[in-house]
């Protein structure tokens, strides 16, 4: 028996989102231990201060553009009648360029907080987290952001079903 196409993008996307949450949790943790370590000595850098506060923004600034692009992705492809498959490809693009700017928000605290020492990046990275926990795809989340009903609701819940 051939695999459904959805399934198929389904199993592709949850990887590659995986991938990238991955990627960012050794980073910020190497960077935490090493901020919080106290035997082991730095000198502070002779940055000025405004490029703590203009990094910080960005990455806050980056926090919402993730989310803005991210739901008007969800209404764009509610907007349009298009088959289910092509729903759940769009929506694997919209999810998949939503992972990369948190995977590159996470860089940026893990940058922030080695350079600067602000616990600012500690919280921003706090929020990066949730938005990737969030955002981490299902077929209940798919089926409630693309406001299936039907065959089309059907369809994606039995991507949760294994096969045989």
């Amino acid at each position: 028996m051939e695999k459904d196409p959805i399934r198929i993008i389904y199993e592709k996307l949850e990887r590659n989102t995986l991938i990238l949450i991955a990627c960012s949790i050794p980073v910020f943790a190497v960077v935490y231990l090493y901020s919080q370590s106290e035997s082991i000595s730095r000198s502070a850098t002779e940055l000025p201060e405004l490029l703590d506060f203009i990094l910080l923004g960005s990455i806050y600034g980056l926090l919402a553009v993730h989310y803005w692009n991210f739901h008007n992705s969800i209404k764009q492809i509610l907007q349009h009648n298009q088959e289910l498959e092509t729903k759940i490809q769009l929506y694997q693009q919209a999810t998949i360029r939503r992972f990369w700017i948190l995977l590159f928000s996470s860089i940026l605290c893990s940058l922030g907080l080695f350079i600067f020492e602000n616990n600012g990046y500690i919280i921003a990275y706090a929020l990066t987290i949730v938005f990737l926990s969030l955002g981490k795809p299902s077929p209940d989340r798919i089926v409630r952001l693309l406001r299936l009903k039907g065959e089309e609701k059907e369809r994606v819940i039995q991507i949760k079903t294994r096969e045989s």
